[in-house]
């Protein structure tokens, strides 16, 4: 049973949150103390987490930068801020989804489902570790692990479906859309910014490890992973 931690201060929307989590299959937690959400989250054992920006003492932007030092669960916001901005941040401080109030509780519901099901299942019938190579360049994308000539980092769920949907395609672009498709079942409701904010996440981490210039930009369609040519045989 996947496990959802619920850091939401509006009493009434919490208690509503875990009893359709309970409801529809799931286990759920509201935080108690809003100055140790990490610790609880990680007493806890989350699979998702549903966080709220306006919190007590510490707003939701720093609860997701600390839960991402320790977690690569998905991190759906949920917020009466529905200022471009304020999801913009959100993404960019590490979460996965934005949803502004008031809001479908089926709605909810549907994007939880979906995001673990991205995260969890999509690889779970395998008995084998999947790993996909070019060159240097090495993805797990179960465990959401990018290795580059000998050095490694952690991505985040998003991260590493971006980076595994280039390396499918071994130098050949990706349209945008394409990449919308996978990374988010409704992507019409996603803004235009929000994979610009992935991409330069991804290239930030794979610079990082070392390399140059691993994401291209192919104008006017999307973009692609840079090969070498001895790559390709």
């Amino acid at each position: 049973m996947y496990k959802i931690f619920i850091v939401e201060d509006d009493a009434k929307i919490s208690s509503l949150l875990h009893s359709y989590m309970s409801k529809y299959g799931f286990e759920a937690r509201e935080v108690a103390d809003f100055n140790h959400v990490l610790e609880e989250l990680q007493e806890y054992g989350a699979d998702l987490v549903l966080l709220d920006i306006n919190l007590p003492k510490y707003d939701g932007f720093y609860w997701c930068r600390q839960i991402r030092t320790h977690s690569h669960c998905p991190i759906i916001f949920i917020s009466a801020r529905d200022n471009e901005m304020d999801q913009v941040m959100a993404l960019e401080n590490g979460a996965d989804d934005y949803i502004t109030k008031p809001f479908h509780y089926e709605v909810v519901m549907a994007k939880i489902r979906s995001h673990l099901r991205r995260a969890f299942g999509a690889y779970a019938s395998s008995q084998e570790e999947k790993k996909l190579e070019s060159g240097e360049l090495t993805l797990y994308p179960e465990r959401y692990i990018v290795s580059y000539e000998g050095n490694g980092a952690e991505l985040t769920v998003k991260e590493s479906q971006l980076l595994e949907a280039l390396m499918l395609k071994q130098g050949r672009a990706v349209s945008r859309e394409k990449l919308l498709d996978l990374m988010w079942e409704d992507h019409h409701f996603i803004d235009d910014n929000t994979l610009n904010v992935y991409i330069t996440r991804l290239r930030k981490k794979l610079k990082e490890l070392g390399s140059e210039d691993l994401v291209e930009t192919v104008r006017g369609v999307g973009y692609k992973l840079a090969v070498k040519r001895e790559d390709l045989q």
